[in-house]
């Protein structure tokens, strides 16, 4: 018959501490981002931490809204802080502490926007060194080609 050990002398591995707890959202916050002056436009978001190509940088969050309310919201505004999902909703970040929601438009974007699952993501687009501003295209927009683009790209499209 085999003898027993004492526990003492069974190596046993350390625990991990769970990635995620069960019934709390996982931060959405990937990659730090920080919220400074914008050469492009008011304040802007800027990689406080190098970001790797195709990596998910973090959601932009805020107010589910019916697409009615949000259009009825950016009427008049020149800074909206509003992102379509579907058809029938829309989330308003205008509230939202997300340093995200400062990302402003450019036509040479470093950064793209994702809908998924209604959630307001977004990845880089190449490598993102610390300090520099993150750019998405905005594609269709509420200013309906009204407002000046200000981004400074060389392709720059001229208008929102």
């Amino acid at each position: 018959m085999p003898r027993l050990l004492p526990t003492e002398a069974i190596p046993v591995p350390p625990k991990k501490p769970p990635t995620r707890v069960r019934g709390v959202p996982a931060d959405p916050q990937k990659f730090a981002v920080r919220v400074a002056p914008s050469r492009i436009d008011g304040q802007g978001a800027f990689a406080a931490e190098p970001v790797p190509a195709r990596r998910k940088i973090g959601e932009i969050r805020g107010e589910a809204i019916s697409v009615r309310e949000a259009r009825r919201r950016a009427k008049g505004q020149a800074r909206i802080m509003i992102v379509e999902v579907s058809e029938r909703r829309a989330i308003d970040a205008s509230c939202s502490g997300d340093a995200l929601r400062f990302v402003n438009h450019s036509c040479a974007p470093n950064a793209t926007l994702r809908i998924r699952r209604g959630r307001v993501e977004i990845y880089a687009l190449r490598d993102i060194a610390a300090g520099e501003e993150l750019g998405v295209n905005y594609g269709q927009s509420h200013h309906e080609g009204r407002l000046r683009c200000r981004c400074g790209a060389p392709a720059c499209a001229g208008r929102l």
